[in-house]
């Protein structure tokens, strides 16, 4: 009995030991595909992009001396929409609801900088164009080529996901900047036609379950993805989905990285 106890323990040593050796090789392959994705963007566009992650779905993209802001929202403490448009040229709404624009602080924002350039849906557009009349704003829609300095943008979607069928839906447009980071708003919607490397994915929202995270992971199929809707649940929280976006992602190829709040990645 001890014998085969004795033999049994070592061929499951044996073998947990393999399977951490194949997690390990399977990690390694996802850091080396992801960096030849980010060398084939620095190649493309001449130079690197730098992503900075801010309060829930807010971010910063700058590309050879240009820069972007995506969804800043009512979740940040004072001050930061500033910080994150300071030298900014263009700013991009995913959708109306306040937690990505936070017409309060943000319209005053766009009344300073009459040269900032705004796309958004159009009832977004709408608003801004009402309190700030003087804005550059341009409604935008799915399926949609902006090229402007710096970047390329690509739009998707059309509509927000479901929260409830008593709450009536409004549009969402996901953007794609550079063909390299998808920043998807409040939906699910994979990106048609194209792969994008890198995704920010929302994290906890009341329109989502993990089950759905993990599926539009599984089928963005980017090399690397970074958290975004993330200031609705605390830390322990942040951990659970966090870690289980991380060992199914590793299974098809994607490598999950969190992103403090501040903390910038080179793309």
């Amino acid at each position: 009995m001890n014998l085969t106890r004795r033999k049994l323990n070592g061929s499951l040593g044996r073998a947990g030991g393999e399977v951490t050796l194949r997690r390990q090789k399977c990690r390694s392959l996802v850091d080396i595909r992801a960096r030849l994705y980010t060398l084939c963007a620095r190649d493309r566009y001449d130079g690197y992009m730098k992503l900075t992650k801010y309060t829930h779905s807010c971010v910063r993209v700058d590309n050879e001396g240009h820069a972007l802001v995506i969804d800043p929202g009512n979740f940040a403490p004072e001050g930061e929409h500033a910080a994150a448009l300071e030298g900014a040229e263009y700013l991009l709404i995913t959708h109306a609801h306040p937690d990505h624009f936070d017409a309060e602080r943000v319209l005053p924002l766009i009344a300073q900088r009459p040269e900032l350039r705004i796309w958004a849906p159009g009832a977004v557009a709408q608003v801004i164009t009402d309190a700030v009349p003087e804005a550059q704003v341009t409604a935008v829609e799915a399926d949609s080529v902006l090229n402007i300095p710096g970047f390329e943008i690509k739009t998707f979607g059309g509509q927000h996901a479901l929260i409830h069928p008593l709450i009536p839906m409004l549009a969402n447009i996901g953007y794609l900047i550079n063909g390299t980071v998808y920043h998807p708003g409040d939906s699910l919607v994979v990106p048609h036609g194209v792969k994008a490397p890198v995704v920010l994915v929302p994290i906890h929202a009341p329109w989502g379950k993990i089950q759905e995270v993990i599926d539009f992971v599984i089928a963005v199929g980017a090399e690397r993805v970074h958290p975004i809707h993330n200031g609705m649940i605390n830390e322990r929280g942040t951990a659970i989905i966090e870690n289980l976006v991380t060992l199914f992602g590793a299974k098809y190829g994607s490598a999950f990285e969190h992103l403090d709040i501040g903390q910038s990645v080179e793309l």
